[in-house]
């Protein structure tokens, strides 16, 4: 399957809408939390110092994901996503651990935020760009199917609760529980933790060419099953590639027709397959009905 402008240029734009937000957010945590010393800002900050440094991979990754496939690469450069995935969540995983390490010690010598209304005013900033930034990786996610960009949504999804929870450690901190900030900054970097584990596990099932769901591979049956002339349909076998999905599937056709007829017969399938599926690139392979029936398929 072609990569069309469309969907390059939506790549692209996720990447660096991203890039940008978690830049912008990271000057106005840095500033906030050298005002205050609140532990959840911190948080907040290296939260945000990770989502610069994995936006900023996931864009290059998305740059040569998006490649044409060559004469080394035949099948495309679409994992380079999920290796960025991989990247994203080393750099989320690490960050949870130096946050949790923080608040600890917060925990056990508790001190007030200074200046909350300033980091009170960044978190709402936070919440809205992080905010209006979903809603566009959901509709590139949407129309793209990219790996790289939703596991960034994964993320950013994080940091909507992780941006929430601060808020309201600053604003309970602010009421004479200081105590709180550190737990709310060890909660956080828990849920990054597990932020990065289902980062993980999505990029491995790309890597290790994971079967599409179980759903999606009978529903492509059913359609190379309902072209006029086919008999049957069997041994479909799929994985991803970035975006891409390769398919490759067995047709039962009648033993006398030719190969002229029998190659029809199979782009039929395929192109039924590709309409319902436009991220799907089929390989189709026709079986004579009698080879099928005496099991030497």
């Amino acid at each position: 399957m072609a990569v069309t402008p469309r969907y390059a240029r939506l790549l692209r734009q996720a990447s660096a809408a991203a890039l940008a937000v978690a830049l912008l957010l990271v000057l106005c945590k840095a500033l906030a939390w050298w005002q205050s010393g609140s532990v959840s800002l911190l948080a907040g900050l290296t939260d945000s110092l990770l989502d610069s440094a994995a936006s900023l991979l996931n864009l290059v990754a998305v740059h040569y994901a998006l490649r044409p496939a060559d004469h080394d690469h035949r099948y495309g450069h679409g994992k380079a996503e999920a290796l960025a995935g991989l990247g994203q969540a080393l750099f989320i995983g690490v960050g949870a651990l130096l946050v949790g390490a923080h608040g600890v010690s917060h925990l056990l010598h508790p001190q007030p935020p200074r200046s909350p209304n300033l980091g009170i005013a960044v978190m709402l900033l936070s919440l809205l760009l992080t905010a209006a930034l979903l809603l566009f990786q959901r509709h590139v996610v949407r129309v793209t199917g990219s790996t790289a960009i939703q596991a960034d949504s994964l993320h950013y999804r994080s940091d909507l609760l992780l941006n929430g929870s601060i808020l309201l450690a600053l604003l309970m901190a602010g009421y004479g529980w200081p105590q709180l900030d550190a737990l709310f900054g060890i909660a956080i970097a828990g849920y990054i933790l597990w932020s990065a584990w289902s980062i993980v596990r999505l990029a491995f099932s790309v890597l290790m060419d994971q079967e599409l769901p179980p759903a999606i591979a009978e529903q492509m049956l059913v359609l190379a099953r309902a072209v006029p002339g086919v008999l049957g349909a069997h041994d479909l076998r799929t994985r991803i590639s970035g975006s891409h999905w390769f398919v490759q599937l067995h047709l039962e056709l009648p033993d006398r027709l030719s190969l002229v007829e029998a190659h029809g017969l199979g782009e039929q399938a395929a192109s039924a397959i590709r309409a319902a599926f436009p991220h799907a690139e089929v390989l189709v392979h026709a079986d004579p009905a009698s080879v099928v029936a005496r099991g030497e398929d």
